[in-house]
């Protein structure tokens, strides 16, 4: 029997340490064949998702695939999102998460940038260029206007930047 990837916990762990905490759990998603997400918030194949409970319905994050239904500009759509595709969860107001490896399998569609790995420990969600779509079933959803998933800087702490750990 194959051993699973501690990926799925970490990102279940993550998910619940973000909800407790009052914090906007997002992940970041490399975006290929298998992955069913709107094509249009899509940016260099990847899209950045709100998983919080406002957010989204009937969540499910099992070893394999993250499955909720959220809505986008309005309209629901169902999103699928393979566990391996999954680059990095973290807090949307702090930017406090864990990024990962992703490994490329096949099926992706043409990059229209470069191809930069995560694999810096200081990256950040708002460093790694990542488009972001807010779902919403309260509300319709639409991209950030500037384009930019780094958390608003309260000035509280210094930069008010947190970090992003790359596990293998």
């Amino acid at each position: 029997m194959q051993e699973i990837s501690t990926k799925p916990y970490l990102l279940r762990a993550l998910y619940e340490w973000c909800t407790d905490n009052g914090y906007t759990p997002h992940i970041a998603v490399r975006v290929d064949n298998q992955t069913r997400v709107p094509r249009q918030f899509v940016r260099d194949n990847e899209i950045v998702l709100n998983i919080s409970f406002e957010a989204t319905s009937q969540l499910q994050m099992g070893n394999e695939w993250i499955e909720f239904s959220a809505r986008f500009s309005g309209k629901s759509h169902k999103i699928e999102v393979p566990v391996a595709n999954v680059l990095a969860i973290y807090a949307r107001e702090n930017g406090q998460g864990m990024a990962f490896p992703v490994d490329s399998a096949g099926g992706e569609a043409a990059d229209s940038g470069t191809d930069e790995p995560l694999e810096d420990s200081a990256a950040t969600p708002g460093d790694s260029g990542l488009h972001v779509a807010e779902a919403s079933h309260d509300a319709p959803a639409a991209a950030d206007e500037n384009d930019d998933p780094r958390p608003d800087d309260d000035g509280s702490k210094g930069s008010g930047r947190g970090h992003l750990k790359v596990v293998k």
